[in-house]
């Protein structure tokens, strides 16, 4: 497992691969050729002001654009090497595989032990209440959440605080056992205590899984990320290690945002 700080890293492996990626919303263009190599076991930050594409293209990654009508994605993305568009791959496969958190906590009108459980019990993980039980606990475990909620698995779910919830709603994508977990702006509805716990959690994330972020706060993302991606107006302007972005960027639209004269 890799530590943070310095030493030597073994090679990174690529979890997803976008190769031009152009993504309209009717007649307008939201992003433009977009590429990027995800690693894995690491967490990858999208940046830019808000309307730039980030979350837009963070949702490609598990085709959540594809409901929406008038949308239409172009371009290759690959999960270990296959293409998510492939006719053979069902979309509620590819959700288990690729885990999303949203902004606001979500969680089902239902226990914090059937948050949990909803997922192993649809994708047919589980085939026995003590193995589902298991699962509950090392999924809240995961999300740093069993503590806080082990005497509380049958009460609702949505009566936790804010943070909890948030940390309810990891655990729930964790369930399902993914590969790759999306994030999109998971703190900004938080106060800055419950946003460390979640910052915590996302560095302790990594060393299982490809952690995808997206967010508006450019502190959140050189405190948890490896590698950042600077949106603009629908492209990809800049992708490279975090502390490059962040001391020595390469474009001037990445200076200009990062220095806060655009954004």
């Amino acid at each position: 497992m890799n530590s943070h700080g310095t030493g030597e890293k073994p090679a990174a492996s690529v979890k997803i691969l976008a190769r031009d990626v152009n993504v309209h919303y009717g007649d307008k263009q939201a992003l433009n050729d977009v590429c990027v190599d995800v690693d894995d076991n690491a967490v990858t930050a999208f940046i830019g002001p808000s309307g730039c594409g980030k979350s837009t293209f963070l949702r490609c990654l598990n085709r959540m654009n594809d409901s929406i009508e008038s949308c239409r994605v172009e371009g290759r993305i690959e999960l270990d090497g296959e293409s998510i568009h492939d006719r053979s791959l069902d979309p509620v496969q590819l959700r288990a595989r690729v885990g999303m958190v949203f902004q606001k906590p979500n969680p089902f009108p239902k226990s914090v032990y059937d948050n949990v459980a909803y997922g192993p019990r649809i994708h047919g993980l589980v085939s026995s209440n003590q193995e589902l039980d298991e699962l509950v606990e090392a999924s809240l475990r995961g999300a740093a959440l069993w503590d806080e909620t082990r005497d509380r698995l049958r009460e609702p779910g949505t009566g936790l605080s804010g943070g909890q919830q948030q940390r309810l709603c990891i655990a729930r994508a964790i369930a399902t056992s993914p590969e790759v977990l999306l994030m999109d702006e998971p703190c900004s509805s938080l106060d800055p205590i419950a946003t460390s716990q979640i910052e915590e959690l996302i560095h302790n994330l990594r060393e299982k899984y490809c952690v995808v972020i997206v967010t508006h706060s450019m502190q959140q993302a050189a405190r948890v990320s490896q590698k950042t991606a600077f949106f603009h107006l629908g492209w990809l302007v800049e992708f490279n290690d975090t502390n490059e972005i962040f001391t020595n960027p390469r474009d001037e639209r990445t200076e200009s945002y990062i220095t806060g004269r655009i954004g």
